[in-house]
């Protein structure tokens, strides 16, 4: 089964290049473990419109949304406020997160801005949060987590066991230090012509000492997946390019 996700990446932070994001790898390869492999991903700014749009468009095309950021105490932590919107429903106190919360920080330190943390969308479920307390939740399709990478990690591994799986994202990779995208790339757009249920894609790399490219075919269908590699090898051994199976040497 055949199944889809999308990232929403939220803050103004990572669009001004103050904050790097380094959660796309690790949602992008743990999503194709399990068979949602991501398909599109968007960085959008703290905006409330803009985030309600893009949740209520997204939802609307993929099997699974997630987003990533904007769910702390302060006045730019807007997004689960902004996710009730987008789904038409209040966004209020969660009893369970409240009592949590007001728990781990005191009555007396359990300040405004913190029971900020504690209000979701009405009927959202809550994804626990091992690190900081604090949860992310799902509604719907959507899954919304936070952004520091360390605290999203640990929310998402909470969440995985939870979502419907399709097949697995199988990949095969032959690299060279022989030649360059040039040299291959009608060879190349032939075999994706052949192939067009997989993605095939060429990665030029420059590392200490030397260069080249390597060829990845990927997709859900194991044994296309090792067709395309085949062919891929035919392809540089043609050329002259000394198929090496794997990632190229760091």
């Amino acid at each position: 089964m055949r199944r889809t996700s999308a990232l929403i990446l939220i803050g103004n932070e990572i669009l001004s290049g103050r904050t790097r994001d380094d959660n796309i790898q690790f949602l992008a390869l743990r999503l194709g473990e399990l068979g949602i492999p991501l398909v599109e991903i968007r960085v959008i700014p703290d905006i409330k419109a803009t985030i309600i749009n893009t949740v209520t468009e997204l939802r609307a095309r993929f099997d699974e949304v997630f987003t990533t950021g904007g769910i702390g105490p302060t006045h730019d932590d807007i997004t689960s406020p902004c996710v009730a919107e987008a789904f038409g429903v209040p966004w209020e106190i969660h009893a369970p997160t409240f009592a949590v919360l007001q728990e781990r920080f005191g009555p007396e330190n359990f300040n405004t801005a913190r029971q900020r943390m504690a209000k979701l969308p009405k009927g959202a479920t809550p994804i626990a949060n091992p690190v900081s307390i604090a949860p992310g939740f799902s509604i719907g399709n959507v899954h919304v987590l936070a952004g520091v990478p360390r605290i999203m990690r640990a929310m998402f591994e909470e969440l995985a066991p939870t979502l419907q799986k399709g097949a697995p994202v199988f990949s095969r990779t032959w690299h060279t230090t022989l030649l360059g995208e040039g040299a291959l790339a009608d060879g190349l757009e032939a075999i994706q012509e052949r192939f067009t249920d997989l993605d095939i894609g060429s990665y030029p790399f420059h590392r200490e000492g030397g260069h080249g490219v390597a060829l990845v075919a990927k997709g859900q269908d194991m044994q296309r997946v090792n067709d395309a590699a085949q062919a891929i090898h035919d392809l540089l051994k043609e050329k002259g390019g000394s198929p090496v199976e794997g990632e190229p040497p760091v």
